[in-house]
């Protein structure tokens, strides 16, 4: 280590003086609010020019390479769960933090991420042969070096989050997409295939990983003696359990997919997902990382966290709702507006899996509040559940194909959020009257958005996609903007009032 750099030590020092004080309600929540506004901001942005490099290089690229890149995506992600993000994320919840626990912490994210690399690299031949592609074992050996990129990016992301300190992060997020964008854009034109999707992530990691430990200065030696972090490698053990049943729930409908269908297929699919995932798979984790800082803090002050709870739902739902009730309507013109012709088999794949996006994405805000609050376990048990329901429903439906797993969303999707309400509520003291009465004007001006732009589908129908895309787009949000001006409006004017960061409720965002 540089004797010249700052430790750990002094650096939490003076962090802790800067920390926000949850007890100050005013200045805990601006702190919040800032932490929202640059961690989700920066993901809008880095996700902008992310998609914006996604459409382009789709129309370069064919549906098999798709189906490809996501059959080997499948093995990073199954091992990714013992990569020790887990555990790095034990430095925003525990109180008790020094030189030498992120030192700990440092160790043995390099030790396991070194570990992985090896794995995946000599495993890659058998995975190649399950799926009975070669070229797999090939990107897979490629892709073993994002391991070696992970200790850079857990350590110094979890340091960062601790103090609400997303600005840095965010900068560095925008930064690695375009890298990204650039190499995935440059690599296909010049006709690489599958291996712009490849280089390209593996650009984005590497960009990163040296962005995060800039940003942080973070610079600590390593240490491998685990003595006195039992309580920091519980807290992660359980996470890392959670990962890998998460795992099984997200990875099992490619596993079992790529087994059953051919490429060209499945990259239909894993399309249609991606697009789906736009909101619970690229917006959400950004709010839980701030909700998870936000809730340990208010925790340790000794607040209850039912009435932030509530704030969070309501907040996420009234954006991720209409969006996917809006993407189900307008699919067919979205997909020829967005991606062209030759991907008019994707229509009736994302307008199905929007359906049930609603669900899952009120699901995926419940873990942080019970994980702030030390009880990872119900975490845990919903991880669960959906690794158990999940792999199910894909496997009764696969002989479907594509529309098959959709189905299998409609049914896992709902199940799954019941069993996580039914566990986290009343660790929380919500009834579920409560979230029924936070959540229906959100359900109402759903309602009359899609009766609003099927009406108009059916009597007024048009024949350009770009055209007929932004009438029911703009349709669809002036009825549900005016569903809530009308009937709603306390909640519009308390919602500007968050935003605005007139309120401490905001600190629930």
């Amino acid at each position: 280590m540089d004797p010249k750099a700052p430790s750990a030590e002094s650096i939490y020092g003076a962090a802790s003086h800067a920390e926000p004080d949850a007890h100050d309600a005013s200045g805990f929540a601006s702190r919040v609010r800032t932490a929202v506004v640059w961690r989700w901001g920066a993901q809008v942005g880095a996700q902008i020019i992310t998609w914006t490099s996604t459409f382009l290089v789709v129309r370069l690229l064919d549906p098999s390479d798709y189906g490809l890149f996501a059959m080997s995506q499948v093995v990073v992600t199954a091992l990714a769960f013992l990569n020790g993000q887990s555990f790095a994320t034990s430095i925003v919840q525990t109180d008790r933090l020094d030189n030498r626990r992120i030192g700990q912490v440092f160790g043995m994210l390099l030790l396991a991420n070194g570990l992985l690399a090896a794995i995946q690299f000599l495993f890659a031949p058998y995975a190649a042969a399950y799926f009975e592609e070669p070229v797999v074992a090939q990107l897979l050996r490629v892709q073993a070096a994002i391991f070696l990129t992970i200790p850079f990016i857990a350590l110094p992301s979890e340091w960062l989050a601790r103090g609400l300190q997303f600005r840095k992060q965010g900068q560095v997020n925008i930064a690695s997409a375009v890298v990204g964008a650039l190499t995935a854009l440059l690599l296909a034109w010049l006709g690489w295939g599958v291996w712009a999707l490849i280089y390209a992530g593996l650009s984005i990691f590497v960009t990163r990983a040296a962005g995060l430990m800039l940003a942080a200065q973070l610079w600590v030696r390593p240490i491998f003696d685990p003595r006195g972090a039992w309580d920091m490698l519980t807290f992660g053990g359980t996470l890392t359990l959670c990962q890998l049943f998460w795992i099984i729930q997200s990875q099992s409908d490619v596993v079992i997919a790529g087994r059953f269908m051919d490429t060209h297929d499945l990259g239909l699919y894993t399309q249609a997902l991606f697009l789906t995932l736009i909101v619970t798979g690229r917006f959400i984790p950004p709010i839980n990382e701030v909700a998870l800082a936000a809730y340990s803090q208010l925790h340790r002050a000794g607040k209850p966290l039912g009435p932030y709870f509530l704030k969070t739902a309501r907040l996420v739902m009234m954006v991720s709702a209409p969006v996917y009730v809006g993407l189900a309507l307008t699919s067919e013109n979205a997909i020829l507006v967005l991606m062209g012709e030759k991907w008019t088999e994707l229509i009736p794949i994302v307008a199905g899996l929007a359906i049930a996006m609603p669900a899952f994405a009120l699901q995926l805000i419940c873990s942080p509040v019970t994980n702030a609050m030390g009880r990872p376990r119900v975490y845990l048990f919903t991880s669960i559940c959906g690794a158990v329901i999940f792999p199910a429903v894909f496997l009764w439906s696969v002989s479907a194909g594509a529309m098959g797993l959709v189905h299998a969303w409609w049914i896992g999707a709902p199940l799954l959020c019941a069993a996580t309400l039914a566990v986290t509520l009343p660790r929380i003291a919500v009834s579920p009257i409560a979230l029924f009465a936070a959540l229906s004007p959100i359900a109402l001006a759903c309602a009359v958005m899609a009766a609003a732009v099927l009406t108009l589908q059916h009597i007024a129908p048009v024949s350009s996609p770009l055209i007929a895309l932004a009438l029911h787009a703009g349709l669809g949000a002036a009825a549900y903007a005016a569903t809530f001006w009308f009937f709603y409006r306390g909640i519009v004017m308390e919602t500007w009032a968050i935003v605005r960061n007139r309120e401490a409720v905001v600190a629930a965002a």
